[in-house]
């Protein structure tokens, strides 16, 4: 035991004897010490850019209804919001006390909010959240306007659940197809990469009438978040905060502005 110990004792010693050494040069000072290792991005300047969190543009979470009614103007929590709705029966679609519920349309019916003075810049990380519950074989598709009129369905779309579930996706990432918004049904081939750097409007519809209260068909849509940058449609600078909100991973490694701070990059 003693000569294990006293043999060890004895290596350290001649670590810490030749790391000494090593640091003064013969006959010279010692060394300065080794600067800190640093972390530079060798990524492209177009992929950094993607990986930087999109901010909220608008949230929309429906004002509390006492009774069941069809949904107007005047249930828009956000003030920043105009309600717009779609097809034969958009009229029909209700506020079921804190969500919107298509079971009482009788036709196709759609449902989309406008701000009223930005667009909203849909590339790259550009998203949507909502809390959303379907019934039957019916399923909740975002819609959207771009700039030029044209209205498009996402192929992507949240299937049956028993209850309200909080759900995400990129709009980017999904296909897109060209919807007649007066019947409120899809018309035209694929869009596999839309120009979502202006967007209009933002809502979602079923693509089907709603069967009645109870179970059988419907769709609905508690609140909705939309994350992007916003493009102001008057070609002024927008009033909104940043465009971009930045990973804490990714401004400290140098890849974008550190809260509080401006980014270097043009």
């Amino acid at each position: 035991m003693y000569r294990v110990g006293r043999n060890a004792m004895v290596a350290v010693a001649g670590i810490l004897t030749v790391n000494a050494f090593s640091q003064v040069k013969p006959g010279g000072p010692p060394l300065p010490p080794e600067p800190p290792l640093t972390f530079k991005s060798s990524l492209p300047v177009a992929e950094e850019e993607v990986r930087m969190e999109p901010a909220l543009f608008f949230r929309e979470q429906w004002k509390i209804g006492s009774a069941q009614h069809n949904v107007t103007q005047a249930d828009v929590e956000n003030p920043n919001l105009e309600l717009k709705l779609y097809g034969p029966s958009g009229k029909q679609i209700q506020l079921n006390y804190d969500h919107l519920w298509t079971g009482s349309c009788e036709f196709n019916c759609a449902m989309a909010l406008r701000d009223k003075n930005n667009y909203v810049d849909l590339t790259g990380t550009g998203k949507i959240r909502w809390l959303t519950r379907q019934d039957g074989l019916q399923q909740v598709h975002a819609i959207i306007k771009l700039a030029d009129g044209t209205w498009l369905i996402s192929e992507h779309g949240d299937a049956a659940g028993l209850d309200l579930h909080a759900s995400e996706f990129t709009l980017s990432e999904t296909r897109w197809f060209p919807m007649d918004m007066d019947r409120v049904v899809t018309h035209g081939k694929w869009v596999d990469k839309p120009d979502l750097s202006k967007v209009d409007e933002i809502g979602f519809t079923t693509l089907m009438p709603g069967s009645g209260h109870g179970s059988g068909g419907f769709g609905d849509l508690g609140w909705i978040e939309v994350y992007g940058r916003a493009v102001p449609r008057s070609g002024k600078a927008s009033n909104r905060p940043g465009n971009t909100e930045c990973r804490t991973t990714f401004w400290r490694f140098g890849l974008c502005a550190q809260p509080g701070q401006t980014s270097s990059k043009p």
